[in-house]
């Protein structure tokens, strides 16, 4: 059974004749049901209020695997605890989780959990991850956008292709994630983009204004200042992933190590000196290339001169 709150609330919106909050509560039902592995009662819920009749993009797996040039699915394996954040985002992100593990105590209250995220930062620190860690927390799937299959060359096919992504999740439980979203919500009043161009980022807040909170909308950007001014009005959070400080860079290497079951050479203070500039991402691959150049050259090896030679890779390597 759906969860008593949301039929009470469904009936008091068909008593009001609100037609786009009663449509949006049988979709939150449907999500329900779906998590509840109850596919029968979703998928005919599903055809009854979509307008077409048709239920392609609703039956279980197969909507999936039909959505499958448009999306694709990630088991979400990182936890917040795996992060290393700036106290104002892991405090933000844990309270939109919190949120959204309790959502039955907000809606008792009639009030719905924030759902739609902006984050910002140079690539390598932690936006894709931190949209895993939340799907993961809230024990959801993770849907990743699928640009190569969004983006088409003919007239209005973008438009419609990203009509079905936000469809197929609006009846989900689920996290939607666009990294790199200024691909696609671009500023409308640059002179050198078409109308095409246009008419998707019409497209893309109009879905985003009518997805519900079931769904949370995560959208990751190297360059805000290229999206659309109207798109920033729609997300309730927006947060700055910076790159780590030394301190910072440190802890996330003691963490690694105790992750990886070892050591790396050299001590996380002295390897955060000598990496400076590194965002966590290098960090990581940095402490898996020393792990497993160790591993590999067991039963002689030397950690610390592995850890050295790795170190003048970095040197002579060009970064971002």
């Amino acid at each position: 059974m759906a969860r008593s709150d949301l039929i009470i609330d469904l009936v008091d919106a068909h008593r009001r004749g609100d037609a786009e909050r009663f449509r949006a509560l049988v979709e939150a039902i449907i999500a329900e049901e779906r998590s509840n592995q109850h596919h029968l009662v979703a998928d005919r819920l599903a055809e009854l209020i979509t307008t077409s009749g048709s239920t392609d993009l609703f039956v279980r797996d197969e909507a999936k695997r039909q959505m499958s040039d448009l999306v694709y699915e990630v088991i979400p394996r990182r936890r917040l605890a795996d992060l290393q954040l700036d106290k104002t985002v892991l405090t933000a992100a844990s309270e939109l989780i919190e949120e959204h593990r309790r959502v039955d105590l907000l809606r008792s209250h009639g009030i719905e959990p924030r759902s739609r995220v902006l984050l910002e930062g140079a690539p390598g620190n932690g936006k894709t991850s931190l949209a895993e860690a939340i799907a993961a927390e809230i024990m959801v799937p993770l849907y990743t956008i699928r640009y190569e299959g969004a983006v088409s060359s003919f007239l209005g096919e973008t438009a419609a292709r990203i009509d079905r992504v936000f469809e197929f999740a609006r009846t989900r439980r689920c996290v939607l994630f666009f990294d790199e979203f200024d691909t696609i919500a671009k500023e409308r009043a640059d002179t050198h983009e078409t109308g095409e161009i246009k008419r998707v980022v019409s497209t893309l807040l109009l879905q985003i204004d009518r997805l519900p909170s079931h769904v949370i909308l995560v959208c990751a950007t190297n360059h805000s200042e290229l999206l659309d001014r109207a798109t920033f009005r729609r997300f309730q959070l927006r947060l700055t992933l910076n790159a780590p400080t030394r301190a910072q860079a440190a802890a996330f290497l003691q963490r690694l190590c105790t992750r990886l079951g070892g050591g790396l050479g050299l001590a996380p203070r002295t390897l955060a000196d000598r990496l400076a500039g590194a965002s966590y991402a290098e960090l990581e691959e940095f402490a898996q290339d020393v792990r497993r150049r160790y591993v590999l050259t067991l039963p002689n090896a030397d950690l610390r001169a592995i850890a050295r030679s790795r170190l003048e890779q970095w040197r002579t390597q060009p970064h971002e």
